[in-house]
């Protein structure tokens, strides 16, 4: 074994070897080439993560290879759907926050902290809106540059903002100013709305970084209503998660395809456990009522 800084390292391995460390455990490897061309493409410690679902006291019992791929596969394709959605949660509520401060506050009202909570969290705000800038190469950027001595207008700079400065800037409003948003828009209470920004801040940065989605607990917990717990709703799941999706998606007819893309990509999926995300039976039903 290798030594760095006093800690094991194993070695590397060979595709072959991987194989061969599958086969040990008890993965059933139908075809060796078809399974190094996987191994070649998806890394195996990636791929490993999908394997665990299958993991019995250290074996893998009669799961195959092909088994793992196809959840890695249904992971990909769910990712994608739900990054889709995510996009337009995202840019609604760069809308209601910049729409807010400048009709309440003025143009350029979100550089005073008196008009939001917390004075260092907004400091951040504006130190993550001029690295925006600095990094953009946007036509508009350099049009406000020019034109306007550099003063970018709140509807202007929140066009450069990430999902994660943006729910950390809802939640940094005046209660008040998030109550009015959560209300207006979505028939809630604004520390809702803050909860579920920000756990589903979380799942656009684990979709941007193709984390995986299935068999995993939500690090960040979006809040719940109490009709939820009675469908027996974990907060720690997907599931949560996709509830809270369709509550702030503004489109239900989007929100409609969404939920029948996704029961048709579930049925093409024989190896998926619905309890692994999370999935009560009656799931479907559920989504078309949120």
């Amino acid at each position: 074994m290798e030594s760095i800084k006093g800690k094991d390292i194993k070695k590397p391995t060979t595709f072959k070897e991987q194989i061969e460390l599958l086969k040990s455990r008890n993965l059933l490897i139908p075809n060796e080439e078809e399974a190094i061309n996987i191994l070649q493409r998806i890394n195996y410690y990636r791929l490993t993560g999908y394997i665990l679902t299958y993991k019995e006291e250290e074996r893998y019992g009669s799961a195959s290879i092909h088994d793992v791929y196809a959840l890695y596969l249904f992971d990909k394709e769910l990712r994608n759907l739900i990054s889709s959605l995510l996009e337009d949660i995202e840019i609604a509520f760069r809308t209601h926050i910049s729409y807010l401060i400048a009709h309440q506050y003025g143009a350029l009202g979100y550089k005073d902290h008196k008009n939001f909570k917390n004075e260092k969290y907004h400091a951040d705000m504006l130190r993550d809106f001029e690295d925006g800038i600095n990094r953009s190469n946007e036509a508009f950027v350099e049009h406000h540059r020019k034109k306007y001595d550099g003063e970018f207008p709140i509807w202007v700079v929140i066009e450069l903002t990430t999902f994660g400065v943006l729910s950390k800037m809802y939640s940094n409003l005046m209660d008040k100013d998030q109550d009015k948003i959560a209300n207006e828009y979505y028939n809630t209470r604004g520390n809702y709305v803050h909860s579920w920004l920000y756990s589903l801040s979380y799942l656009r940065n684990t979709c941007a970084h193709y984390g995986r989605l299935y068999n995993q607990k939500s690090v960040i917990t979006p809040k719940l209503f109490k009709s939820d717990n009675k469908l027996q709703i974990r907060n720690d799941t997907l599931f949560a998660n996709i509830c809270v999706m369709g509550r702030l998606l503004m489109d239900k007819n989007e929100w409609n395809r969404f939920v029948t893309n996704l029961a048709v990509l579930v049925g093409q999926y024989s190896v998926v456990d619905i309890e692994r995300i999370g999935f009560p039976k009656s799931w479907e039903n559920i989504l078309r009522h949120v």
